[in-house]
């Protein structure tokens, strides 16, 4: 297991918290699962959102303690699993996250590719089928994954990210505020059965937490200044503060704005003028590019490592997320622990474990039902 030692004085299995812890597009049946295909109650939808939300920072809050066991540094999830629970969590938790971050990858190649698209369609009335933009797509990663090998050469692109994202949440928020007040008509209403409302609402918990963590929490604290644990939790705050009111204030003003029929890709929706939905799609294309790599890089590191042992051997980031972190913490600090506390963290991992059973399958029956719909090339 490959993790980097640090002096320790006590033997003893011990959490070492650095100080701060001791202070303390179709509206169908089938739609798109996005945070608006719930009920038609706008109050259960932005609670669900949130709701979600909390529970991913809480988690991520938790996890970001563990940086730091018994003198300990350990830089990679899978290395804090196995230390904690054995080579099996060390090959399961290796597992997940490459999954996760295939799956992440995947997403992030056909969002980069619809933005292109977009921007072909704002010059073109017949524009290239997606798939051209898909392998345009695919090659700028290629060269950006040559240039910025390791997540520590990612710094200078992060600022960069953070600059022309807030200039997308600007201009995004300017049009769907236009739009919404030119458009008095809005249509609310969520049609489909009861069965389907449930799918889909599992499905909306699925894209909330992928939009809210990476399933990479100690590769990513791996790179921080110490104190790790305190300049990490200073990032989540952040993330979940000033980051999420930005983040749920887009999503709320397009559902506002656009009603049940926006679009899970919003700048479709954009009014215009054109100048403004080109720069928002090439922010797009741009942004998915720097974020792609932050989920490839650890992929890469494992297929060069050593340590890997592949021989012995929305479905897996919902563990990885809040039921490994829960996990974590009975094996570390269960016997020191308060009965209330340990009871807190097993009704997590129970819970946990029976959302990701709900969301695999909501995920399955939500990819059978597009495999009726769409052809296998399709252009969407």
């Amino acid at each position: 297991m490959d993790v980097e030692q640090r002096p320790s004085n006590d033997n003893s299995l011990t959490l070492n918290l650095e100080h701060d812890q001791q202070h303390g597009t179709l509206n169908d049946s089938y739609d798109v699962s996005t945070a608006h295909t719930i009920d038609q109650d706008s109050w259960q939808q932005v609670g669900l959102m949130l709701v979600t939300g909390f529970n991913c920072a809480y988690a991520n809050w938790l996890l970001a303690a563990f940086h730091f066991i018994d003198g300990r540094r350990f830089i990679r999830y899978r290395d804090l699993m196995g230390f904690v629970y054995g080579k099996k969590m060390y090959h399961l938790t290796w597992i997940s996250q490459f999954l996760t971050l295939l799956l992440g990858n995947m997403g992030f190649i056909l969002l980069g590719g619809k933005a292109l698209k977009e921007i072909n369609s704002e010059f073109s009335d017949s524009p290239l089928r997606l798939q051209y933009f898909i392998v345009i797509t695919g090659v700028a990663y290629l060269i950006f994954s040559f240039s910025i090998p390791t997540l520590s050469s990612m710094r200078n692109w992060l600022g960069v990210s953070a600059v022309v994202t807030t200039a997308y949440i600007a201009f995004l928020l300017a049009v769907a505020v236009k739009d919404g007040k030119s458009n008095p008509n809005k249509d609310f209403t969520i049609s489909g059965s009861k069965v389907n409302k449930v799918f889909n609402s599992f499905g909306a918990i699925s894209a909330i937490i992928v939009t809210n963590t990476s399933g990479m929490l100690p590769e990513i604290q791996s790179t921080l200044r110490k104190p790790a644990v305190k300049n990490m939790r200073k990032a989540l705050f952040s993330q979940y503060t000033v980051g999420a009111l930005f983040y749920y204030g887009v999503t709320v003003i397009g559902y506002w704005a656009y009603g049940s029929m926006v679009s899970s890709y919003l700048p479709e929706n954009l009014s215009g003028p054109r100048w403004i939905n080109v720069i928002v799609n090439v922010i797009v294309f741009l942004q998915s590019v720097v974020s792609q790599h932050m989920f490839v890089a650890p992929i890469h590191e494992a297929m060069d490592t050593r340590f890997l042992e592949i021989g012995k051997g929305s479905f897996s980031l919902v563990p990885l997320t809040f039921m490994f972190p829960s996990m974590i913490f009975l094996k570390v600090k269960g016997k020191t622990a308060r009965t209330k506390k340990k009871a807190w963290h097993w009704i997590n991992i129970v819970f946990s474990f029976l959302l990701t059973i709900a969301t695999t399958i909501s995920a399955l029956r939500f990819i059978i039902n597009n495999i009726q719909k769409y052809q296998f090339f399709a252009d969407a």
